[in-house]
C-alpha cells in the first residue's frame, strides 16, 4: 500500500518546485507515521529507506525525510543493512546546528531507535559510528534532546568498544554539561526537571571506568569553586562514579579527594609544622546538606578502595592508606573534644562505620579507647559531657551500621568495647552536667541489637532508677524524659527488669493519700510519678501491674476504711483519684492506638471493678468521692477504650447486661465486685426520685454501648420508645451536662446503627418534637438542650448519608430568624459536620465515605446565598455568617476551596462579628488559604489592603480583649508579605508600622512578641520597628 502511495505522489516527490517537493515528502512521512507497523513489510522499509536517505541531501526535504526515518527506525522490520544506511546518511548530510531543536530531536530519536533495535549493526561500524555521533551530539543545548543524548551516550560507553582516541571525545561531549544549571521555564510543556537532567547525565558519567582519570580533576575543580548547589551535585556524582571508576584510581587519587572532601565536611587537618596553636582549623562552615553529602561521598570513596581488599585484611595492622590516615587526623582533632571542630571529626568517623567491616572495626579500635581514656583522665573532668556526646554519636553509628536482621552469628562491632563504655556511662550518670549525654550514650547501647546481656540490662535499669529517684540529682523535665525513654526502650524487650525494679520504686513513691491543697511540691512529685508510669507501662506485662496497683489505690481513696469527716476538704482526694484514673485511661489510649492484643481481656479484669466502685458509691454513699462527675467521665473513657477493642462475640453478653440495667435498674450480677451491693438494689437512672449522682451513672452505661458492633447492638424491644424516652429525659429531667451528653451519645449511636428501623422516630421528631420543644413555648434552656439533641440526631444520619438528613437541616435554617436561637442554630451546622469521638469507625458506627463532602455540598451554597441576600433582615444575615464560619471551621479545606472566591467577602464580614471565637476561626481560615495553591494566594492579594486593616484592628488590646484573636491576627499579618506582592502591600507599610508600635505596649508578653516578629518581616515591614522594640 505504501509503495502505491509513493507511486501516486511520484511527481510531487520529484518536483522541481521546492515547496511542492517538500510537501510531498512530508505527506508521505505523515501517512507512514499513521500506518500500523504490521502493514509495513520488509520490502517497503527497504525502498522507503533508500528514498528517505536520498532526500537528506536536499535542503528542502531533509526535515520531512528525518520525520519519515524516525518512524522507519522504530519498526521491527527495519533490518541491520537499513540501519547502517540510515546512520551513515545522517552522519553525512545532517548538520545539527542548522536546525531548530524539534528537528534535532528527530535526529536523536533516529539514533535512539537504531540503538534500541539495531545495536549490533552500529557496533560493526566501529570508529566511524563513534566519530559521527560525537560530531552529531556536540553542542546540543535543548533539555529534551539532552535526555535522549545522555541515554545514547550511556549505552555507547557501556557496550561499545571505545578506543583511547574516542574516550576524550566522548568525555568532552558529556562532561561539558556538568554540573547541570538548567531551570525549567514556567508551564514547560515537556515537564523536564533539573533533577531529570542531573540523573541522566550522572548515569552517563558513571558508565565507563575510562572516564575516571579525566573526571577526577573536573570534580575537584567544581568542589573548589562551585556554589553549594554545584558542590552537592558534584558530591552526589562522585558517589555514583567512584565504584565504576574502580579501586585503583580511587586509591591513587585518595589524598587529593580527601583534602577536598574534608573541606565540605567542615575540617582541615594541619601538619605539625603549620600549626599555630591548634591541630586543625575550620573554614567557612558549609551548609548541613552539603556536609551530609560530603560524608556520603567519603563513605563511597572508602568503600571503593577497601571492598576488594576485605578478604585480605585480617587485623587492624592490615588497614593502610586513606582509612588509617583519616582516622589518625580525626583522633588528633578529638584530643580537644570541647572544641567545635570535634563534631565534624566524629561525623567522619561515624561515616566510616557504614563502609566496610574492616574499616569499621579499625575505626572503633582507634576511637573508642581514645575517648574512654580521655574521659578517665582527671585533667579532662570538665570535658566529660562533650566526650560522652562524641561517644554516643559513635555508638549510634555502629548500631546503625548493622543489618536490620541481627542473628547469633552477626558480628556486633561494639561487643569488644561495651564493658569500658558501660563504665563510662555509670560515671557520667553520677554528675548533673554529664547526665544527659550519658543517657544519650546509654540509649545507643541498649538500642544496639544483641549487644547487652539480660544481666547488663538489669544493671542499666538499676543505674537509671537511682538517678530518677535521687531527689538531690536536680532532674528536670528534659532529663526525666531522657531517662524514661531509656526505660521504655528496655521495657519493649526486657519488661521483667522494670517490673522487678522500676515499678516497685515508682509505686512506693506514690502517696497513699492525696496531698493537701497547700502541698504543691508533693502534688508535683505525684504527677511526675504518674507521668513515668504512663510512659513505661504500655507493655502488656507492665500494664497489668499498673491496672492492679492504681485501681487498688483508687478504691482506698474513694472508699476509705473510715469515712471522711463531713468538714474535711475532699476535693484533693477527688483530684488525686482522678489523676490515677486518668493515668490508666491515657496509657490505655496508647495501647489502643498501637492495637495491643491484650486490651480486650480488661472487659473482665478492669471494667467490672469500675462499675462496682461507682455504682456502690452512688447507691450506698452518695457523698462518696467516686460520685464526682470528673471521675465518672474518666471511668467512662476507660470503659469505652476497652469495649471498642472487644470482638463482637465477646461484646454480646456485656451489651445485653447494660441494656438490662437501663431498662430495669437492677444491678445484681452486673456491678459485682469487692464492694457488696444488696441484691434488691436498683439504680434510679430515669426516675424523678433519682439523685444526680445516680443519674450520672448513665455515662458509664453509655460508654459501654456506644462501642458495640451493629450486629451486637440489637434494637431494644421498642426502639422508638427507647429513643423517645431517652430524648425526653435528657431535656426535661437531666440535671447535669454529663447526663445530657451521655443520653445524646447513646441515642445517636443506637440511631446510627439502626436508622432503617427508626423511621417512626424520625418522623415524630420532625412533626411533633420540633414544634413542641424547639419552636414551642418552653424555657430557653430546654430549647437549647433540644437543639443540641437535634444535632446528635442529625450527626447519626449525616455520617451514613441518610435520606432524611436534608429535612432535619432544613429545620435549622428556619431558626435563623429566631431572635433567641438564631446563633445557636447557625452554629449547629458546623457541629453536625464536625468530627466527634462517638460516631467513629473505632466505635463500629455506620459511616459512609465522603459523607462530610455530601453534607457540605448540600448546605454551603444555601449558606452563601443567604449571607449574600440583602433582602433578609440583618440579624438573619448575621446568622448565615455564623453558620458559614462554624461550618468552615469543622471541615477540611478541600471541601470549600472551590468556593473561596465567594467566601472571601463573607469571611471578611465575619471579622466584624462580636463573637471572638468566630473571629479567630475566620483568621485561621485565612491562614489555611495562605497555605493553598496559587489561585488562593491570588485571591488573598485582591483583598490584601482590607485584610491588613482588619488584622491591625483585631490586634489592638483596646479594641480586642481576646488574646487568641490578637495573636492570630498578628501571625496572619506576618504571613501576608510571603504570599502578596510587595507593590500591593507597600502602601500599607507606614500604617502597619505605626499601629504595630502601639501593640508593643500590649499587656501580654506573648502578644508583644508576635508584634516584634511581625514588624521584623523584611518582605514588607523592614526593620524600622525593631529599633523601637529594643
Amino acid at each position: 500500500m505504501l509503495l502505491d502511495v509513493v507511486k501516486a505522489l511520484g511527481e510531487y516527490l520529484t518536483s522541481e518546485e521546492d515547496e511542492l517537493r517538500a510537501k510531498g515528502v512530508d505527506l508521505l512521512s505523515s501517512i507512514l507515521g499513521n500506518t500500523p507497523a504490521e502493514k509495513i513489510n520488509r520490502q517497503s522499509v527497504r525502498v522507503l529507506t533508500t528514498f528517505y536517505c536520498s532526500k537528506l541531501d536536499d535542503t528542502e526535504t531533509i526535515i520531512p525525510a528525518l520525520k519519515g526515518l524516525s518512524t522507519l527506525t522504530a519498526l521491527p522490520s527495519c533490518s541491520s543493512s537499513d540501519a547502517t544506511s540510515i546512520v551513515q546518511a545522517v552522519f553525512v548530510h545532517v548538520r545539527m546546528k542548522a536546525f531548530v531543536h524539534a528537528v534535532r530531536f528527530q535526529v536523536f530519536s533516529i539514533i535512539d531507535n537504531l540503538m534500541a533495535r539495531n545495536r549490533d549493526a552500529l557496533k560493526q561500524l566501529g570508529k566511524a559510528f563513534l566519530s559521527g555521533y560525537v560530531t552529531l551530539a556536540e553542542g546540543e543545548k535543548d533539555p529534551r534532546n539532552l535526555l535522549v543524548a545522555f541515554a545514547i551516550a550511556r549505552v555507547i560507553l557501556i557496550e561499545f568498544d571505545i578506543s583511547s582516541e574516542h574516550v576524550e571525545s566522548l568525555f568532552n561531549i558529556t562532561y561539558c554539561y556538568f554540573p547541570i544549571t538548567f531551570r525549567p521555564p514556567p508551564n514547560d510543556p515537556y515537564g523536564i526537571t533539573t533533577e531529570d537532567l542531573r540523573t541522566a547525565l550522572r548515569g552517563c558519567l558513571s558508565a565507563s571506568p575510562t572516564f575516571g582519570p579525566l573526571a577526577i580533576p573536573v570534580f575537584l575543580e567544581k568542589l573548589m569553586a562551585g556554589s553549594p548547589t554545584t558542590k552537592r551535585d558534584t558530591l552526589e556524582t562522585m558517589s555514583t562514579c567512584f565504584p565504576v571508576y574502580g579501586s585503583t584510581l580511587a586509591r591513587v587519587s585518595a589524598r587529593k579527594l580527601w583534602n577536598a572532601l574534608k573541606l565540605e565536611a567542615g575540617l582541615v587537618f594541619q601538619p605539625p609544622e603549620q600549626r599555630p596553636h591548634t591541630y586543625y582549623q575550620i573554614f567557612q562552615p558549609t551548609d548541613p546538606q552539603t556536609e551530609e553529602q560530603a560524608l556520603k561521598t567519603t563513605q563511597a570513596l572508602v568503600e571503593t578502595i577497601y571492598t576488594h581488599e576485605e578478604d585480605a585484611i585480617e587485623s587492624d595492622d592490615d588497614v593502610q592508606g586513606l582509612a588509617r590516615d583519616v582516622c589518625e587526623e580525626c583522633i588528633n582533632i578529638l584530643r580537644e573534644p570541647e572544641k567545635n571542630q570535634a563534631k565534624p571529626a566524629i561525623k567522619v568517623l561515624c561515616a566510616f562505620m557504614s563502609t566496610t567491616p574492616s574499616v569499621s572495626r579499625y575505626t572503633l579500635s582507634q576511637a573508642i579507647p581514645h575517648l574512654v581514656k580521655l574521659f578517665l583522665n582527671p585533667d579532662e573532668v570538665s570535658n566529660r559531657p562533650p566526650i560522652l556526646i562524641l561517644l554516643a554519636d559513635l555508638v549510634n553509628a555502629a548500631r546503625d551500621s548493622l543489618l536490620s536482621e541481627v542473628t547469633d552469628k552477626t558480628p556486633i562491632p561494639m561487643m569488644l568495647y561495651k564493658d569500658e563504655v558501660i563504665g563510662v556511662v555509670s560515671a557520667g550518670l553520677k554528675t548533673a552536667a554529664s547526665r544527659i549525654p550519658a543517657i544519650a550514650l546509654l540509649r545507643g547501647l541498649i538500642t544496639t541489637k544483641r549487644l547487652l546481656s539480660d544481666e547488663e540490662l538489669g544493671f542499666v535499669v538499676h543505674s537509671v532508677n537511682e538517678v530518677f529517684s535521687d531527689e538531690e540529682a536536680g532532674n528536670d523535665d528534659f532529663s526525666d524524659s531522657a531517662i524514661l525513654d531509656v526505660l521504655k526502650t528496655i521495657s519493649q524487650t526486657a519488661p521483667q527488669h522494670l517490673e522487678e525494679q522500676t515499678l516497685p520504686m515508682l509505686f512506693s513513691a506514690l502517696p497513699e493519700q492525696s496531698p493537701p491543697r497547700d502541698a504543691a511540691l508533693e502534688r508535683v512529685k505525684a504527677w511526675r510519678i504518674l507521668l513515668a508510669l504512663k510512659t513505661l507501662c504500655v507493655h502488656p506485662q507492665l500494664f497489668e501491674t499498673l491496672v492492679i496497683r492504681l485501681t487498688t489505690k483508687v478504691d482506698l481513696i474513694c472508699l476509705p476504711a473510715s469515712k471522711y469527716d463531713a468538714m474535711e476538704d475532699i476535693e484533693p482526694h477527688a483530684a488525686y483519684a482522678h489523676s490515677l484514673l486518668k493515668t490508666i485511661a491515657d496509657t490505655l489510649a496508647i495501647k489502643v492506638d498501637a492495637a495491643h492484643p491484650d486490651v480486650p481481656k480488661y472487659i473482665e479484669r478492669l471494667v467490672p471493678g469500675l462499675y462496682n466502685l461507682f455504682f456502690f458509691s452512688a447507691l450506698q454513699q452518695e457523698s462518696a468521692i467516686a460520685t464526682d462527675h470528673r471521675l465518672v467521665r474518666t471511668a467512662g473513657d476507660i470503659i469505652t477504650l476497652v469495649t471498642q477493642c472487644v470482638p463482637a462475640q465477646r461484646q454480646a453478653n456485656f451489651v445485653t447486661a447494660v441494656f438490662e440495667v437501663l431498662s430495669t435498674g437492677r444491678v445484681q450480677g452486673f456491678a459485682d465486685g469487692l464492694q457488696k451491693i444488696p441484691a434488691d438494689t436498683t439504680v434510679l437512672l430515669f426516675e424523678e426520685s433519682g439523685s444526680t449522682v445516680q443519674r450520672n451513672l448513665l455515662a458509664l452505661l453509655a460508654a459501654g454501648v456506644v462501642t458495640a458492633h451493629k450486629e451486637v447492638l440489637l434494637p431494644p424491644p421498642s426502639l422508638d420508645t427507647f429513643l423517645n424516652n431517652l430524648l425526653s429525659w435528657s431535656i426535661l429531667r437531666a440535671d447535669h451536662y454529663l447526663q445530657r451528653d451521655s443520653a445524646w451519645h447513646l441515642m445517636s449511636s443506637v440511631l446510627n446503627k439502626h436508622a432503617d428501623g427508626a423511621s417512626a422516630f424520625l418522623e415524630d421528631k420532625l412533626d411533633n418534637f420540633w414544634p413542641k420543644f424547639i419552636t414551642g413555648e418552653t424555657t430557653a434552656d430546654q430549647r437549647r438542650y433540644a437543639l443540641q439533641a437535634w444535632v446528635w440526631i442529625s450527626k447519626a444520619l449525616a455520617v451514613q448519608k441518610h435520606a432524611s438528613l436534608s429535612r432535619f437541616t432544613d429545620k435549622l435554617f428556619e431558626l435563623f430568624g429566631d431572635d433567641d436561637l438564631s446563633w445557636d442554630a447557625a452554629k449547629t451546622l458546623g457541629d453536625i459536620a464536625n468530627a466527634d469521638q462517638i460516631l467513629t469507625k473505632r466505635n463500629h458506627s455506620v459511616i459512609k465515605i465522603l459523607h462530610a463532602q455530601k453534607f457540605v455540598n448540600s448546605v454551603l451554597p444555601r449558606i452563601i446565598a443567604g449571607a449574600q441576600d440583602s433582602s433578609k433582615p440583618p440579624h438573619e444575615q448575621t446568622a448565615y455568617l455564623v453558620a458559614l464560619t462554624s461550618l468552615i471551621k469543622a471541615i477540611p479545606k478541600t471541601a470549600y476551596a472551590h468556593q473561596m472566591s465567594s467566601l472571601m467577602p463573607l469571611l471578611l464580614r465575619g471579622l466584624e462579628l462580636p463573637d471572638f471565637d468566630i473571629r479567630a476561626d475566620v483568621i485561621d481560615t485565612f491562614h489555611a488559604a495562605a497555605e493553598g495553591d496559587a489561585s488562593d494566594q491570588s485571591l488573598i492579594s485582591e483583598h490584601a489592603p482590607t485584610l491588613v486593616t482588619y488584622m491591625l484592628k483585631n490586634s489592638m488590646a483596646k479594641d480586642m480583649s481576646s488574646i487568641r484573636v490578637r495573636m492570630t491576627a498578628l501571625q496572619y499579618l506576618s504571613v501576608l508579605p510571603k504570599i502578596v506582592r510587595y507593590d500591593v502591600l507597600h502602601p500599607s507599610k507606614p500604617t502597619v508600622l505605626r499601629e504595630l508600635a502601639k501593640v508593643l505596649d500590649d499587656p501580654k508578653r506573648s502578644v508583644r512578641k508576635e508584634a516584634v516578629d511581625t514588624s521584623c518581616s523584611p518582605e514588607l515591614f523592614g526593620i524600622e520597628l525593631l529599633g523601637a522594640a529594643l
